[in-house]
């Protein structure tokens, strides 16, 4: 196969998906019985993924809710249009 005429010049976070993706890719080959792992690799890993990609914990959500107000009649007497 020929050399490339342009060479492709990935920023850091496009080699950090990359990176991500290979090893994502290794764990699934593990979970799928296709590839052997140590314990230790597996750990290695894992330690690896949380350094590239976002925890869930650590996402914040700020929910600006407005408070929901009921107004309960408990005397017993409805208010239907019909009777009016």
């Amino acid at each position: 196969m020929a050399a490339r005429i342009k060479k492709i010049k990935h920023d850091e976070n496009t080699r950090l998906k990359i990176q991500a993706a290979q090893l994502i890719n290794r764990l699934t080959s593990h979970a799928n019985g296709e590839v052997e792992m140590s314990p230790t690799q597996v750990r290695a890993i894992e330690i690896l993924l949380r350094k590239i990609l976002p925890d869930l914990s650590d996402v914040k959500m700020e929910v600006d809710a407005q408070p929901i107000t009921f107004q309960l009649d408990l005397t017993g007497k409805r208010k239907d249009k019909e009777s009016e």
